[in-house]
């Protein structure tokens, strides 16, 4: 009769976990980790894979009408890439657990969010290049930290993905260099557009450090390595050289360089809109969820009959492998 082996302590456990943190080591999806550490981790990684698959969306209603095949070509796979994006996320998440379909509804069902800069709308083509430039500058001063982050499977999804943000980063501000060097329309254009996107930029950030509940957790867990304003002052600072080298105007009458700091000076966002959107009530908050569930409900029979052919593929090998395996019983019998 075997006796069960004794069970670790929580308390040794926890132990063995801070430590890992303290060392700046990786946990894994194996190691035991605080309920409370893995209910962040979810709610942190699934807002992030639901912000790359709803942020296809603004720019993907302007692939039919981007102004030439090269253009539409790149937003494209811009758009394709976001979806990669997400599918790298989701995949993170189910390591804690939690299934694609379980998170899906939490989403449509308003349970978790996504990032409140996707609820605002694309006017013009010239936000195309905007998002590239703005958006996903922000999303690379935010998640390039990520890259170190202490849960093994999302710092490793970021590297790729910290990577291809990079590109398009790259690719929105040729864009809008491209326009700023046509017809004074164009100009104009683009600076209308850096007008609209330029304090929900600052917002992605999320909320000012006094106000934001989660950072500190985070910080001590490693699952972040900056806070919110840290990461806002690093955007800036790297942003304003590029809008001159554009020569485009940063619509905030308070930025201005700090010689004894170091870094710029600026204007803080409304914070009432950042919470009003966050609590679903942004430009595009509705719509944006009603495409998502759209493209759900729409997508079912896809995903069954996934399910329903690897069923029979498996089903399959496991036929074979059962009459290869009396075949060479057969051969031993003779």
């Amino acid at each position: 009769m075997s006796v069960a082996a004794n069970p670790v302590p929580e308390s040794l456990l926890e132990e063995r976990f801070e430590a890992t943190i303290a060392r700046k080591d990786r946990i894994e999806p194996r190691d035991w980790m605080p309920e409370a550490y893995r209910r962040t981790l979810v709610r942190q990684v699934a807002q992030h894979a639901h912000s790359e698959i709803i942020g296809m969306q603004p720019e993907g209603a302007w692939i039919g009408r981007a102004p030439s095949l090269r253009r539409k070509a790149i937003l494209l796979a811009k758009v394709q890439d976001e979806a990669g994006h997400g599918l790298y996320l989701y995949s993170a998440a189910e390591t804690l657990g939690v299934s694609r379909d379980e998170l899906t509804e939490l989403l449509i069902s308003g349970r978790q969010k996504y990032s409140s800069i996707f609820n605002y709308p694309t006017l013009s083509y010239a936000d195309v290049g905007t998002i590239g430039w703005l958006v996903d500058g922000a999303a690379i001063c935010n998640q390039v930290p990520l890259c170190r982050t202490s849960f093994g499977p999302y710092g490793r999804a970021m590297i790729r993905i910290c990577k291809e943000e990079s590109f398009h980063q790259r690719q929105g501000y040729e864009l809008l260099l491209t326009m700023m060097r046509g017809t004074a329309e164009q100009r104009a254009m683009v600076q209308e557009s850096v007008d609209r996107f330029w304090w929900p930029s600052l917002m992605m950030f999320g909320p000012p450090d006094d106000a934001s509940p989660n950072t500190a957790r985070s910080m001590a867990w490693g699952v972040k390595t900056h806070t919110n304003d840290e990461l806002r002052q690093r955007f800036v600072d790297m942003t304003v050289p590029q809008a001159d080298a554009l020569g485009v105007t940063l619509p905030d009458p308070d930025l201005a360089w700090n010689e004894e700091r170091g870094s710029y000076d600026f204007g803080q966002p409304d914070w009432d809109e950042l919470w009003a959107v966050v609590a679903g009530d942004g430009p595009c908050n509705a719509q944006r969820v009603a495409h998502r569930t759209r493209a759900w409900s729409e997508g079912a029979w896809v995903r069954e009959a996934a399910l329903a052919y690897a069923a029979r593929e498996s089903a399959g090998h496991e036929a074979d492998h059962g009459a290869d395996h009396g075949a060479d019983h057969g051969e031993d019998a003779a």
